[in-house]
C-alpha cells in the first residue's frame, strides 16, 4: 500500500492492508469528515487527489444528507407527532417533546450502546467505556484516531468487519443528524437558543413594522386634513 501512496497504519496485516473494504472505509471517513488518521495518503499525487476529492465529495455528501433529511423528517418526526395529537388529543408541544426524547433515547441505544457492546466483544483490548467513547467520537465526526477497530485477522472476516463499520458510520451519522434536527425544531430549544442569541431578523421585522405604521399614520393624517370639516372652504368672493 505504501508503494501506491497510502499508509494503512492501523490494519492488522502487512501485505493486504488496502483491500476494497479498506478503501471504502477510508472514503467514508473522508466524506463524513471523521478522519481517524490510520489510513493516510503518502505520495504527492495521493494528497492532491485527496484534497480535490474532499472539496467535491464533502459538499455533495452534505447535500445528499440534506435531501435525505427532508424526506425522513416528515416520516419520522412530523407525522407521528400529528397522529398522536389528533388521535388522542394530547397537547402538540408535549407530544413533540416526548417524541424528541424517545427518538434521542432510541438513537442512543441503537447507535451508541448496542454497537459499543459489539465492539467491546470483538475488540479484545477495549473495555465498555472505550467502546462507547469510540462510537460517540465516530458519530460526532470528531475522529481523534486514538481508538480504531481492528477486528479479525482473517481476510474474509476482516473485510466484512470493515464493511459493517462503514455502514454503521453512514447510517449512524444520518440518525444523529435526524435526532438533532428534530430536537432543534422544538419550541423549547428554539426559545433557549434565542435567549442567548438575539434574533436579528425579529429586530429587522420590528423596524419594518414601525416604518409601515409611520407611513399609515402619515397617510391617515393627510386624509384627515383633506376631509376635515374645520377646514375653511375654498370659495371665491361672492
Amino acid at each position: 500500500a505504501g508503494n501506491y501512496g497510502v499508509s494503512g497504519l492501523g490494519n492488522v496485516s502487512g501485505d493486504e492492508n488496502w483491500e476494497f473494504t479498506s478503501a471504502l472505509f477510508f472514503t467514508a471517513s473522508v466524506l463524513t469528515t471523521t478522519g481517524y488518521g490510520h489510513i493516510v495518503p503518502l505520495s504527492d499525487g495521493g494528497k492532491i487527489f485527496c484534497i480535490l476529492y474532499s472539496l467535491l465529495g464533502i459538499p455533495m455528501t452534505l447535500l445528499f444528507l440534506g435531501c435525505l433529511l427532508q424526506h425522513l423528517l416528515p416520516l419520522v418526526s412530523y407525522r407521528p407527532v400529528q397522529y398522536i395529537h389528533i388521535r388522542w388529543g394530547f397537547s402538540l408541544a408535549h407530544v413533540a417533546l416526548a417524541h424528541a426524547a424517545g427518538l434521542g433515547l432510541a438513537t442512543l441505544g441503537l447507535f451508541i450502546l448496542i454497537p459499543a457492546i459489539c465492539f467491546w466483544a470483538l475488540e479484545g483490548t477495549w473495555n465498555f467505556l472505550e467502546s462507547v467513547y469510540f462510537c460517540f467520537i465516530s458519530l460526532s465526526t470528531i475522529g481523534l484516531g486514538d481508538y480504531v477497530p481492528k477486528g479479525s485477522s482473517q481476510p474474509p472476516l476482516h473485510e466484512l468487519y470493515e464493511l459493517s463499520i462503514t455502514c454503521y458510520l453512514l447510517v449512524g451519522l444520518l440518525a444523529m443528524i435526524l435526532t438533532l434536527e428534530t430536537a432543534y425544531r422544538l419550541r423549547e430549544v428554539r426559545a433557549f437558543i434565542h435567549f442567548f442569541v438575539p434574533a436579528r431578523e425579529s429586530l429587522q421585522d420590528d423596524d419594518d413594522h414601525v416604518e409601515i405604521l409611520a407611513r399609515d399614520q402619515f397617510a391617515l393624517a393627510t386624509v384627515s386634513r383633506t376631509h376635515s370639516p374645520d377646514r375653511p372652504s375654498e370659495r371665491g368672493p361672492t
